[in-house]
């Protein structure tokens, strides 16, 4: 996956959990519950295993479970929701050019159910 060239100011990683998976095909951001915080090489990890996601086909639900908002030490940087469902993603963010505003992933990749394991094991609640 496209990740915008701000990723490389990255250093700390909000995880959140999807709760109104519809707002998402339109909304002007991502919106959810705060699943986890990662920081240092959970956040490196985390943005490896999501620049690694291959290209996928997609389908036409786009309900996001699970997202991500990218942190530097003073700004949000960006914001992905991921459905993997539909193997869609919707990235929000400064400058993002418009051919990475909506991507696709293949949610059976190693590194798609990698991620997908991450998320799940975040502490409920």
């Amino acid at each position: 996956m496209l990740l915008p060239p701000t990723q490389e100011k990255t250093e700390l990683v909000e995880v959140v959990r999807i709760t109104d998976p519809a707002r998402h095909l339109g909304s002007p951001d991502l919106a959810g519950d705060t699943a986890a915080f990662w920081e240092g090489d959970r956040a490196r990890q985390a943005l490896s295993l999501i620049a690694a996601l291959p290209e996928g086909e997609p389908y036409r639900c786009f309900l996001p479970g699970w997202g991500i908002r990218a942190y530097s030490s003073t700004d949000r940087l960006f914001e992905i929701a991921l459905c993997f469902r539909c193997h869609g993603a919707r990235l929000w963010g400064p400058a993002l050019p418009a051919g990475q505003q909506a991507q696709t992933f293949d949610a059976e990749s190693p590194a798609a159910r990698e991620l997908l394991r991450r998320f799940r094991s975040c502490p409920p609640g």
